[in-house]
């Protein structure tokens, strides 16, 4: 048995397995694969449920209502709440993102190991990047093919090369992608390659168990060890799974600190350094159509700010999310319906240098984060960058959509003004927030992180953690590979630790 629907779970349930670990996602399906090839038996739990291709729904809208963590409205609390977005299926967001696929930048590395020299001998750049090209030869990754850019990416590029700004055909994990727009609610033509079509199926070729819909409430301990987990089926049982080897947690930057306070394991800043990406966006009008849902959804980017903390990407959304995104009521509103072939959306990603915190709060998981005042500097010069390539690339108007300014802009010195002289509070501006990191810092220094330079939790043995939550500090840039890589490293030491023999292949146990 490779597969455990949760849905059909009504009565209590026992499983074991070497190696356990909590979410499917990049993270989890990483480390998966890399347990299950070395020989461990291995589990994944995972709270959501499994998509094919064809079950994802046509309206954005209830595709985020089917797969999305709060149907894509969990909030970020603070001075100026925003949303964050992550996936609740198998697969968690690689299903549902935009394909995006960057290595872990060299100077970012740099910076972690100027702040924790050791971190350079345990984890060598060179093996960060060999592993890495062995994920990316696993996705196919390769620069968005021009026949299926769109006229949003070819616009973009565009702009860019006016502005002399370096830009490139963003590199994606698909194959034969067909241009239909939709990777944000699921590929309905299967495209998309991602960790629940590669990674986890090649760990279940390996002998590993998906159990999917199934909510881990809990690590549990005897002793000073991990021993498994336990959690609740969506039919309503309890399940436990006992883990002889190692308890890998990889439920992302907000759900593993969450598991570990819910597990009763705080000592050190576990929830504390909470860093992220948000993104704010210009909309722009174009004489031509340029019916952005349509082409590869994101399928060009602009990196000549990346060293100021910004960094620029085509968007495509569904009919129904863009014209969310429209001003004005009634009649009003009916004409920008009207118009929508004509308008685009394009981002901004910013490195922000803010950082907040998650806590649990009546068993309920909260997310504090208020950008700092150079952080709201970094939108308003991602929106002023953002409009000044429209406008370069043709556009009629931009929106730049930040309250208490002017709704419309046509020339570069008004967007010369909103950098200038923009509201300085981060609730004006619009913004919803993507990647996670850092709330489960790896690091030499027990008092100052949760996990060591080996992904081992400093107070329970056999427990390790191989999401972004262990990363130092935020990336500047899309972190799905990054994060693939290091959890694979993340599975090679939990398993190699425990005992230097190698393991023996075993089924999973299930009672």
């Amino acid at each position: 048995m490779t597969r455990v629907d949760g849905r059909d779970v009504r009565a209590p349930l026992s499983l074991e397995a070497d190696v356990v670990i909590v979410g499917s996602g990049p993270a989890g399906a990483a480390a998966a694969r890399e347990a299950a090839r070395l020989g461990a038996s291995t589990l994944v739990l995972e709270e959501g449920r499994w998509f094919a291709p064809g079950e994802f729904p046509l309206s954005s809208f209830d595709a985020m209502a089917a797969s999305y963590r709060d149907m894509g409205a969990s909030v970020v609390l603070g001075a100026a709440p925003t949303p964050y977005v992550q996936g609740r299926m198998v697969g968690g967001s690689s299903p549902i993102n935009g394909a995006i696929c960057w290595r872990l930048p060299r100077d970012v590395y740099d910076e972690w190991v100027t702040a924790d020299p050791a971190l350079g001998d345990a984890l060598p750049f060179d093996e960060i990047e060999r592993t890495t090209s062995e994920v990316e030869a696993r996705l196919e990754v390769r620069p968005t093919d021009p026949s299926v850019a769109g006229a949003k990416n070819q616009l973009l590029a565009r702009g860019a090369e006016a502005l002399g700004l370096a830009h490139r055909p963003i590199r994606r994990n698909v194959s034969a992608c067909e241009g239909l727009g939709r990777c944000m609610q699921g590929c309905p033509g299967g495209r998309k390659l991602s960790v629940d079509a590669t990674l986890l199926t090649d760990a279940e070729r390996d002998g590993a168990t998906v159990a999917s819909s199934i909510e881990v409430t809990r690590v549990t301990q005897e002793r000073g060890r991990a021993t498994g987990v336990v959690g609740v089926s969506a039919g309503g049982a309890r399940v436990t799974a006992r883990a002889r080897r190692a308890v890998v947690l990889a439920a992302s930057a907000v759900q593993t600190p969450a598991l570990l306070l819910k597990s009763g394991l705080s000592r050190g800043p576990v929830g504390h350094h909470f860093q992220c990406h948000p993104g704010v966006s210009m909309a722009g009008r174009f004489p031509e159509p340029v019916r952005m849902w349509e082409g590869a959804t994101q399928g060009h980017e602009v990196t000549g700010l990346r060293h100021e903390g910004l960094k620029f990407e085509a968007l495509g959304f569904g009919l129904a999310v863009m014209s969310s995104r429209l001003p004005g009521v009634g009649r009003a509103f009916a004409r920008e319906v009207d118009d929508l072939a004509h308008q685009l959306d394009w981002g901004a990603a910013v490195r922000a240098e803010a950082e907040g915190r998650v806590r649990v709060v009546a068993e309920r998981t909260v997310v504090t984060f208020t950008p700092t005042a150079r952080d709201v500097a970094r939108y308003r010069r991602g929106l002023r960058v953002l409009g000044e390539m429209m406008l370069a690339a043709g556009a009629d108007h931009v929106a730049p959509g930040v309250r208490g300014f002017a709704p419309r802009v046509t020339s570069v010195r008004e967007l010369l003004d909103l950098e200038r002289s923009g509201p300085t509070s981060a609730a004006a501006y619009t913004a919803a927030i993507t990647h996670m990191f850092g709330t489960c810092r790896m690091g030499s220094r027990p008092r100052d992180s949760v996990v060591g330079l080996d992904f081992a939790h400093h107070d329970a043995a056999g427990l390790y953690v191989a999401d972004s939550s262990v990363f130092p500090s935020n990336l500047g840039v899309n972190p799905q590979v990054p994060i693939m890589a290091v959890a694979t490293l993340a599975a090679r030491r939990a398993v190699g630790a425990v005992d230097p023999t190698p393991p023996t292949r075993r089924r999973l146990d299930l009672t």
